[in-house]
């Protein structure tokens, strides 16, 4: 080969390694778009996955509280049913009692036997009092105890004939009752001072 075609040669081979090392930047440059393209791609798929989480996240949370909305009128309808048929059970249990007074009140309109009226009125009464007592209500008994405010309510006073009656209960004037050692009912009565 000659010295001009070995320079051509060179220069051919220059040019090559010179468009090689082009090219190579090129790809180079390619792939790192491409890798910043796919960096971007990953990142808007993230994006797009935190997206549907929170759609997720905010239907659920809808759902809950549509679903505690719903508990609490339930149960405030169910309380207000509760406190309308509370008692219902005790006015079941005191309708024969109704009926006994009804018959005793039919009873004493033809009898003229007081004796039979009086033990017809006894016998009402103590069913009464049993339903009561079944319940859990249970009568005071206040005449001789010492004056307690969180039992009684004092109507009135009178002066003690001894010391020992000083702050004692001398006479009831309505009973106090009791509900399952709860008072329902205070007793009035009269005071020793």
């Amino acid at each position: 080969m000659s010295n001009e075609q070995e320079a051509i040669h060179d220069k051919n081979a220059e040019t090559t390694a010179e468009k090689a090392a082009e090219m190579q930047a090129e790809a180079e440059q390619l792939n790192a778009q491409a890798e910043a393209e796919g960096e971007l791609g990953t990142e808007v798929d993230e994006a797009a996955k935190l997206r549907a989480e929170l759609d997720e996240m905010q239907k659920k949370y809808l759902y809950l509280l549509s679903e505690f909305e719903n508990y609490k009128r339930r149960t405030a309808k169910e309380r207000l049913d509760l406190f309308k048929t509370a008692s219902k059970d005790l006015l079941v249990e005191l309708l024969p009692v109704l009926d006994d007074f009804e018959r005793g009140l039919q009873a004493m309109e033809v009898s003229a036997d007081v004796a039979a009226v009086k033990t017809g009125v006894d016998l009402v009464y103590n069913k009464f009092k049993g339903i009561l007592t079944n319940k859990g209500l249970q009568p005071m008994d206040s005449v001789g105890a010492d004056f307690d405010t969180e039992l009684h309510e004092a109507i009135s006073q009178v002066p003690a004939s001894e010391e020992a009656q000083k702050n004692k209960i001398m006479a009831e004037v309505e009973k106090g009752y009791k509900l399952n050692e709860q008072v329902v009912r205070y007793a009035k009565v009269i005071v020793g001072v």
